[in-house]
């Protein structure tokens, strides 16, 4: 009744945060080895503004359209959503943790983004800039099939923020046990 395409993602593991060389790193992206150990499912693109207000009965979007991202959400109204879809469908939904959300975006890819290092191509995958949302699913998917990762609506992650650490090997992290604020993954359409 909600229409959310849900992507299985395989266990496996990756290198997590990025190289000091990379361009807009920031000193809290320390690179470590993750192990994803169960796969997971992650929707195919952002929650519509149309499946969020038939789940919740609000919009509370400032750019709307049925097929557009929900926007103006806060961490608490994306975990209620998950909660309120769980408890209608018998079935348990979460947000991701920060781990599986890098994992998901990156799709096996060992570079900057799942499609390469050549930033001139991100407008291929990528809404930013010009200052509104746009229709999920128009730009191409990474590899795994999932849309929007990079662009469009940032997406809240599961874990209270924390610089990575220095650990060298970590199995499904959870992130930080207490915080801030919560994780933000993406990138933003402005």
């Amino acid at each position: 009744s909600v229409d959310i395409v849900l992507v299985p993602i395989p266990p496996g593991e990756f290198t997590m945060g990025s190289p000091e060389s990379e361009s807009e790193r920031r000193d809290d992206e320390t690179q470590h080895l993750v192990k994803i150990t169960k796969p997971f499912y992650l929707s195919a693109s952002e929650v519509t503004q149309a499946q969020y207000e038939r789940v919740m009965g609000n919009n509370p979007s400032s750019s709307k359209g049925d097929t557009k991202p929900v926007e103006k959400v806060s961490w608490h109204d994306a975990v209620a959503f998950c909660g309120k879809l769980g408890e209608r469908q018998g079935v348990e939904y979460r947000l991701p943790t920060e781990a599986e959300w890098e994992y998901a975006c990156r799709a096996g890819a060992t570079t900057a983004y799942s499609f390469g290092d050549d930033v001139s191509q991100l407008g291929k995958y990528a809404w930013y800039g010009g200052g509104e949302t746009h229709v999920v699913g128009e730009k191409l998917p990474n590899p795994w099939g999932l849309y929007d990762m990079h662009g469009n609506v940032w997406e809240w992650c599961q874990d209270w923020y924390g610089p990575f650490g220095s650990e060298r090997v970590v199995s499904d992290p959870q992130g930080p046990a207490s915080g801030k604020s919560r994780v933000l993954r993406g990138g933003a359409f402005d």
